[in-house]
């Protein structure tokens, strides 16, 4: 424990000069530890119990479904499946609890995947021709050997049961042997030349099928993509049958006899293939072609990709396939056909499939396969059906995989919930579960998991494109889904025919989710919608039938630019004030220019409601003077107050929703009063604006967003072109906290919401347009280019979270970028103007559609410190109990307000002290005149006591307001207050922890002394800062946009991690990534998954026992006893050693150059994972341990067998001692 004290440190470092402005505050940027000008020594004595060694940054585990999947595999005696991606990735599941990712090092796309049955290993095949094993006797699998193949390219990949070689097929035609144990290759290749008949004058084509013969395992069929099939006799090594079919061959499956086997092909048909006759199939069917008369040739049909024959000893065989429709049938979905007996059954999928396997009771290929379930994996779903019902259901799926349902916009994380919150969500969301599903368990029931020793409740929360809300239960790194709630049965849906609503933004998906605020302790939710709407809700265990109260908020800001006192000269002097909203909407539109309108139309009639989450306030932005409400930036609810705030770009809104009144509905330059730091002045009034209504359609945020000339509209960005000229020390202050120096160099755009929604597309920026420093545009050119005001281009395209598939270059992924604008231009490609290249410019948008964005802003050449934005958004608000004033003596509520220029504004709340008063008398609501300054865009707020604790802002214990008491009268409001804790010596302060993109600073309240400054970054910019709880202290977490993740001690700023862990590779990640207590994480890795991380070393040390195993050690099945006639003249798999065929004494080395091995990390991937000091020691050994105990294992098991051996030897020279002890020497 260490104590920090201000009173040792060097004398005669002092605070920056005051402010420029009244009420604010500064203290010295950058300078970690150093207290501003008449800190008192009191302020700044905090015990600090965080160190460094409380830090370490892991993955815990992955939710979802595998993005882009391409293989699938299952062990039939383990019970697991594995899944393989396109991005080299690999998800291994069991039952509920054990589920694993892999990831491989090159990134190529898995093609094939093996299990060797129960032999707790997989064998991966990727594109880059290149074999791996995986261990998987261990919780975090590690590749063990790895085979590339250097001339060849791998088709198929096959390993028989109970066999350690793998046979490897090729493009060339070719089939190679690898040894599983020292994934060293055989000599023993059998080449495609010889496989087919000399007089064949064509190559066969690749290998697309290879599996041994379930009669006489020492045969291997060989399926040849133009159609040849071979039966190869590996002890001969020549082929034994041969044959030949016009059509391209997919797949081949054996009958378990093993006399006979079905092909699939690419015209639609099944062939059946008998041994005894090889010069012609016995059975040629079309499933799905119709009947033709006449002998005609049946209609064509798509190629049946894959077929799997199972027998069945009670009833007729299955046959299994994918594809086979008839072309003629437009429309049709991708399906899988079940043939059983003479009935056909289709499965349509939502999806296209990509493999599936066939489930059977035995893993013996020779006996009757008895089937009971498919497994389907689609593009994006995963199902198992049914096969023991006549009308084939699926099985439940226990994993989270409809996680992107509808995609992901938003995600909240929350850890150690109240207790009961889990069970309450369950039981509302279990209500509405769908039902049909199979009635038997879950046949992938392999691996074990128990709980961890870490179970506090955690809940994540997801929004989506379509509007609805997902409760998840994330308790003990599990996701189970808990509740979905719909938000746009809110609102009017849209009759057939009428067309688009008048004064609709948005094409698509009007209800997407941006973000959410949620208080766990009262239940009340409150979410932001694409639409600019606010929908609050309370938790109900009871149905209610009530109206929805809807309000309407006029946001405006008629500031079209700002200029300088030295550029007024030749300007008319003529302002106009800027209009807070108010009231009353206006129902009159000269012209056709919608005004006063919402975006959608809330329910007007009384809605049955359901339990769960019922919609008690509707809040819409309206449109004003033509142009549509900008997009809500930031939102705060507190559920004691009853008020809920939100901003954007026009200003800021606040609600009292328990009256349902406006309280505060203002232009942000207004919020300032006489405490503007930026010296501002109007330079014309609000023009009228008319466009029809399809200049503002948006696309919607479901789409897959390929078209890179799709875009977002930005709500304020800055650009900063600074000159070489001097600059006051006033205005240095004022300066832009994102502004480098140098005539080239680009300002950081300050908005972390709307910025991070620049995916897929470009970023229309009013600022990436000429600007010539010192010269004004003219009136009429200013009508032109400004038509929209500076944040207002006419398109808005929203894209979704889970569409953004950016990928940033390399280069500047690891050196990060100077500027959030910087990083933009390179992922958009547009090229920006600066000071002397204002004559050129390139778009990689259509040139009208650049036309309509273009804007100049007029600009002072003596002011080049700043580029002063008339949109300046609110980016940031939270409700606390706190001074509202410099040395104010008690404490009251307060709504702190942090903009995109760094600018922390202090709104004074005044609440009725009764509950009778609270329902009826007005709530006070005005700006405190308190002003302090940051670096960058203002990100998040926090409060500490001064012992260092965090304090919880103050709530409202949940009520069921739809409950009575015996009394029939509502219950009364509970509200919880956390004070600062103070005592005689330490006084009645406590901190401020305030963070923007750029640093974090730490004010001492009520003096507002800036006692800690730290400056974050300076190469990049902070993307989420959240104030959570590790090892039960406080710290502040920060994600950069340079991948960097940090922690911060408070209140002294020390730092404690910085680590560049997360490369911001997509958007994605930056618009999902989000803290929780308990060193937590998570951000969606994907469109359709969920990774979560940890930064706490106390979590990184108990991951172990968390995580599920994959391997339990299972006795294999004995084969079914097939008696002795059978045995006799039906062919019963005849056993061989491979050992002698393959291994080197027999089939000699493979050539160097075909295939190289390369050794794996194996078990050292837990020692680089635990490195460093006394964990990395204790890993290592205990590593080190389980090695030991493994080699031990494999001695008792070789000396064993060393006994027994000796024994039986034993046995037999004393046998033969007895039977030769009485002969003659003669005799012998």
């Amino acid at each position: 424990m260490k104590k920090f004290n201000f009173r040792k440190v060097l004398d005669g470092l002092t605070a920056s000069s005051p402010g420029s402005a009244s009420g604010t505050s500064t203290c010295p940027g950058g300078t970690t530890g150093v207290p501003a000008v008449g800190v008192t020594p009191r302020e700044t004595e905090v015990q600090e119990t965080l160190a460094s060694e409380n830090f370490q940054i892991c993955k815990t585990v992955r939710h979802g479904f595998p993005y882009q999947p391409t293989a699938l595999a299952f062990d039939p005696v383990q019970k697991i499946v594995a899944i393989g991606t396109r991005t080299g990735g690999v998800r291994i599941l069991g039952r509920p609890g054990v589920d694993c990712y892999c990831q491989h090092d090159s990134e190529a796309a898995v093609l094939h995947l093996q299990f060797p049955i129960n032999e707790g290993a997989l064998v991966t095949a990727c594109a880059d021709d290149t074999l791996h094993l995986w261990n998987l006797r261990q919780k975090r699998p590690a590749i063990l050997h790895s085979l590339k193949f250097n001339r060849e390219r791998i088709t198929f990949c096959h390993i028989p049961f109970q066999s350690k070689w793998l046979y490897v097929g090729t493009e060339r035609g070719n089939t190679h042997v690898v040894n599983i144990e020292s994934f060293i290759l055989s000599g023993y290749i059998i080449m495609w030349n010889k496989a087919i008949e000399l007089a064949t004058k064509t190559h066969p084509g690749p290998v697309v099928h290879l599996s041994d013969s379930p009669r006489d395992e020492g045969k291997m069929l060989i399926g040849f993509e133009s159609g040849t099939v071979v039966l190869w006799d590996l002890r001969t090594k020549k082929p034994d049958f041969r044959f030949y079919y016009d059509e391209a061959i997919h797949s081949i499956s054996w009958h378990h006899e093993g006399k006979q086997f079905m092909c699939s092909h690419s015209d639609g048909s099944l062939t059946m293939w008998n041994l005894k006759n090889t010069a012609k199939p016995f059975q040629i069917t079309f499933p799905h072609a119709k009947s033709q008369r006449d002998g005609k040739k049946p209609d064509p049909c798509k190629p049946i990709l894959k077929v799997e024959y199972k027998t069945s000893r009670s009833s007729e065989p299955f046959i299994i396939f994918s594809g086979g429709l008839s072309y003629d049938k437009a429309g049709r979905r991708p399906s899988l056909t079940i043939m059983h007996g003479k009935s056909i059954t289709v499965l349509e999928m939502d999806h296209p499939i990509v493999e599936f396997l066939t489930l059977c009771e035995t893993p013996y290929p020779n006996e009757f396969q008895e089937p009971y379930a498919v497994v389907v994996l689609l593009e994006k779903d995963f199902i198992v059906v049914d096969l023991t019902q006549s009308h084939f259901p699926i099985f439940e799926n226990p994993y989270p995989m409809d996680i992107h349902e509808s995609p992901v916009t938003c995600t909240a994380y929350f850890a150690d919930c109240p207790p009961e919150l889990i069970p309450a969500l369950y039981s509302v969301g279990a209500k509405h579960k769908k039902q049909g599903y199979s009635n038997k368990e879950w046949p992938v029931s392999g691996g074990t998991w128990t709980l961890g020793t870490q179970t506090y409740p955690e809940i994540i929360i997801t929004g989506h494109a379509d509007g609805s809300i997902k409760f998840w239960d994330g308790s003990a790194i599990t996701l189970e889904m808990l509740y979905k709630l719909k938000t746009s049965k809110v609102f009017e849906k849209q009759k057939v025919g009428e067309g688009k609503q008048v004064a609709e933004i948005v094409e698509e998906d009007p209800y997407a989710i941006q973000m959410i605020s949620w208080c766990p302790e009262s239940r009340i939710l409150c979410v932001t919608g694409i639409s600019a709407h606010v929908i609050l809700y309370r938790f109900s265990k009871h149905e209610a039938t009530t109206e929805i109260v809807s309000l309407e908020v006029r946001l405006q800001n008629d500031v079209e630019d700002i200029i300088t006192p030295e550029a007024t000269e030749n300007i008319s002097p003529y302002t106009e004030p800027s209009q807070p909203i108010t009231g009353s909407p206006r129902n009159v539109s000269p012209e056709g220019i919608k005004d006063s309108i919402p975006c959608l139309k809330v329910k007007s009639r009384p809605v049955r409601m359901p339990q769960g989450y019922q919609a008690e306030l509707v809040i819409q932005l309206v449109w004003v003077d033509g142009e549509p409400p900008q997009q809500i930036a930031s939102l705060a609810l507190n559920s004691a107050y009853g008020l809920v705030a939100f901003g954007n770009s026009n200003g800021l809104a606040v609600v009292d929703f328990i009256q349902k009144t406006v309280l505060l509905s203002m232009g942000t330059i207004d919020l300032y009063g006489s405490s503007d730091p930026y010296p501002r002045q109007l330079r014309s009034p609000r023009r009228s604006k008319q466009l029809t209504a399809d200049t503002f359609c948006m696309r919607g945020l479901s789409n897959i967003y390929s078209d890179s000339k799709k875009r977002i509209r930005t709500s304020h960005q800055s650009l900063s072109e600074l000159s070489d000229s001097p600059v006051s020390l006033e205005l240095e202050r004022c300066k832009s906290p994102t502004s480098v120096k140098g005539p080239r160099k680009l300002s950081l755009p300050t908005d972390l919401k709307t910025d991070l929604d620049n995916v897929n597309g470009h970023c229309t920026s009013p600022t990436s347009q000429p600007c010539s420093t010192g010269k004004r545009v003219s009136a009429t050119e200013g009508a032109k280019l400004n038509r929209w005001g500076p944040s207002r281009p006419p398109f808005r395209k929203v894209q979704s979270a889970a569409c953004m598939e950016i990928s940033l270059p390399a280069s500047h992924t690891e050196v990060g970028y100077a500027s959030r604008r910087a990083m933009l231009q390179q992922l958009h490609g547009i090229s920006i103007y600066s000071q002397d290249e204002h004559h050129s410019t390139s778009y990689t948008w259509s040139e009208k559609e650049s036309r309509d964005n273009s804007f100049s802003r007029s600009r002072s050449s003596s002011v080049s410190s700043i580029d002063k934005e008339s949109k300046e958004t609110i980016t940031a608000l939270y409700f606390m109990d706190s001074y509202g004033r410099k040395n104010d003596g008690t404490l009251s509520p307060c709504l702190w307000v942090g903009t995109s220029l760094g600018v922390v504004l202090v709104i004074s709340l005044n609440l009725p002290s009764g509950e009778e008063q609270r329902q009826s008398e007005p709530v006070m609501v005005a700006p405190s005149g308190t002003v302090l300054m940051l670096k960058g865009a203002v990100l998040t707020f926090s409060s500490v006591d001064c012992a260092g604790g965090l304090i919880h802002p103050p709530y409202e214990v949940w009520r069921d307001p739809n409950s009575m008491d015996d009394n029939e009268k509502p219950r009364k409001r509970k509200l919880v207050t956390f004070s600062p804790s103070s005592s005689q010596d330490m006084g009645d302060y406590h901190f401020a922890v305030i963070c923007s993109e750029k640093q974090a600073k730490v004010y001492s309240l009520p003096s507002q002394n800036c006692l800690y400054a730290h400056s974050i970054t300076e190469s990049s910019f902070v993307l989420r800062a959240d104030v959570v709880t590790v090892c039960n202290s406080v710290c502040l977490a920060c994600f950069c946009a340079n991948g960097h993740i940090m922690t911060l001690s408070l209140p002294s700023l020390r730092p404690m991690l910085d680590v560049n862990y997360l490369p911001l590779t997509d958007m994605r990640i930056a618009r999902t990534f989000c803290f929780t207590n308990g060193g937590q994480a998570l951000f969606l890795s994907s469109p359709t998954e969920i990774q979560r991380i940890t930064y706490s070393q106390e979590m990184c040390e108990n991951l172990q026992d968390m995580l599920g195993e994959l391997f339990t050690p299972v006795e294999t099945p004995e084969a079914q006893n097939r008696g002795f006639l059978k045995g006799l003249f039906g062919g019963s798999g005849q056993t061989f050693d491979r050992e002698e065929l393959f291994g080197e004494a027999a089939a000699g080395k493979a050539s160097r150059s075909l295939a190289q091995h390369i050794p794996g990390p194996g078990s050292m991937e837990g020692m680089k994972a635990a490195a460093g000091g006394v964990v990395g020691d204790l890993a290592r050994a205990r590593i080190a341990l389980d090695e030991r105990g493994q080699r031990l294992g494999e001695l008792e098991e070789r000396t064993a067998a060393m006994m027994g051996s000796a024994e039986s030897f034993s046995k037999h020279a004393h046998e033969l001692m007895l039977k030769c002890k009485d002969k003659k020497w003669y005799q012998l």
